[in-house]
C-alpha cells in the first residue's frame, strides 16, 4: 500500500487502519503478541478497568509498548454524560493524554449506546481542549450532531459490541461513507473475523477498531495478523474500484477475433 496512503485524525497521521482494544485476552503476553501481530498503531483501553492510580501495582499499562503505540483512553462503562466527562478527566490527568474513545451506554442489555448523551459529553470535552472519538448507533443525524459538537471523527457500530455478527446495516453505512467527508469514519463494535473487517474497508471506511474478534479467537496472535491483512486488502480493493455488478454472464476473454 502506498505511503501517502495514511490515516489523518485530528492533524495525525498513521500508517495502520487498524486499532484494537486490551480486554478478555487470555493472558496478557498474549495481548502482547497480538498487537505486535496487527501492525497497529492505537490500542484503546478502558480507564475504568485500569489501574492507573497506583502505578507502583502491575497494571495493564505495563504491557503496552507506548513507544510503539498510541494509547486511546475509553470511557467504556459509563452510563451518563457527566460520568464520562468525569472519567475523561481522568484519563487525561493520569495518562497524558487529551485523545479519549467517547463512549456512553444507554442500554444495559444490549449496550447501545446513548446518543444524545453523547452528543452532550462531546460537546463538553471538546470545549475544554479534549480530542473525541465518539462510539455511536450508525445514525447520519448523530453523526452531524457528533461532528457540530467537536468530534475528530465518528465510530458506528458494526454490530451490537462483542457480538461478532460484522456489519448488520450496509445501507447506513454507505450513507455514512457518502455523507460524512469532514473527519474519519471508523467502524467500531461488532466484527468478527478478517472478512467482516475487509468489507467495511471495501465500503471505504477511514479505519476499524475492534476487540473482541482478536481476543476470543482459538489463536489470537493468527487473528491479529488476519484482522491487518483484511485491512489491507480490503483498502486497495476500495482504492483500486471494482468491477461493475451483472445480473448475466460475461465472457472473460474478448470474443472479437475468435477463429470460428
Amino acid at each position: 500500500m502506498s505511503n501517502s496512503d495514511k490515516l489523518v485524525i485530528a492533524g495525525r497521521e498513521f500508517r495502520s487502519r487498524l486499532m484494537i482494544g486490551t480486554g478478555k485476552y487470555p493472558s496478557h503476553e498474549a495481548m502482547v503478541e497480538a498487537h505486535n501481530r496487527s501492525g497497529a498503531e492505537i490500542v484503546t483501553v478502558a480507564v475504568r478497568r485500569v489501574n492507573i492510580s497506583d502505578r507502583s501495582k502491575e497494571s495493564l499499562l505495563d504491557y503496552i509498548d507506548l513507544k510503539k503505540f498510541m494509547l486511546l483512553p475509553n470511557t467504556a462503562g459509563c452510563y451518563s454524560a457527566d460520568d464520562a466527562i468525569r472519567t475523561a478527566h481522568l484519563a487525561r490527568e493520569a495518562l497524558d493524554t487529551p485523545w479519549v474513545k467517547l463512549e456512553v451506554i444507554g442500554d444495559e442489555k444490549t449496550l447501545f449506546p446513548d446518543n444524545e448523551g453523547l452528543v452532550v459529553a462531546t460537546r463538553s470535552l471538546a470545549k475544554e481542549g479534549f480530542i473525541v472519538l465518539p462510539y455511536f448507533n450508525d445514525d447520519l443525524v448523530t453523526a452531524r450532531k457528533l461532528i457540530d459538537a467537536g468530534a475528530v471523527a465518528v465510530m458506528p457500530l458494526a454490530a451490537p459490541i462483542g457480538s461478532g455478527l460484522g456489519i448488520q446495516n450496509f445501507t447506513t453505512m454507505r450513507i455514512l461513507r457518502e455523507m460524512i467527508t469532514e473527519v474519519p469514519v471508523i467502524v467500531d463494535a461488532g466484527v468478527g473475523t478478517a472478512s467482516d473487517v475487509a468489507m467495511a474497508m471495501e465500503l471505504g471506511m477511514d479505519a476499524v477498531l475492534l476487540n473482541t474478534a482478536i481476543a476470543s479467537a482459538k489463536d489470537v496472535a493468527m487473528m491479529a495478523e488476519a484482522m491487518k491483512l483484511g485491512i489491507e486488502a480490503g483498502r486497495l480493493a476500495y482504492l483500486a474500484g471494482r468491477m461493475p455488478r451483472r445480473l448475466y454472464a460475461s465472457a472473460s476473454s474478448p470474443l472479437d477475433g475468435l477463429i470460428k
